[in-house]
């Protein structure tokens, strides 16, 4: 899916050099950082998401100690 995005002139510098150094297209770059990024932001969502159905009650806590019993984890 094509999209367009704006960038700051010295960020657009440093890709174009980026690319011209390595032979690489700046699209390449560009979807690279995104899928990059795109994990940590979406572990930071769901992160927010538990933390708000724990503070509402929703969800259950768990004690490290007991974790790991479940899991046969005991040292």
């Amino acid at each position: 899916m094509p999209i367009s995005i704006r960038l700051p002139d010295d960020v657009e510098v440093r890709l174009k050099n980026l690319a011209a150094l390595t032979g690489r297209s700046k699209t390449f770059y560009v979807t690279e950082a995104v899928l990059e990024h795109l994990d940590d932001l979406e572990d930071l969502y769901l992160a927010e998401r538990e933390l708000e159905a724990i503070r509402a009650g929703k969800s259950e806590l768990v004690s490290l100690e007991e974790m790991m019993k479940r899991y046969g984890m005991e040292g």
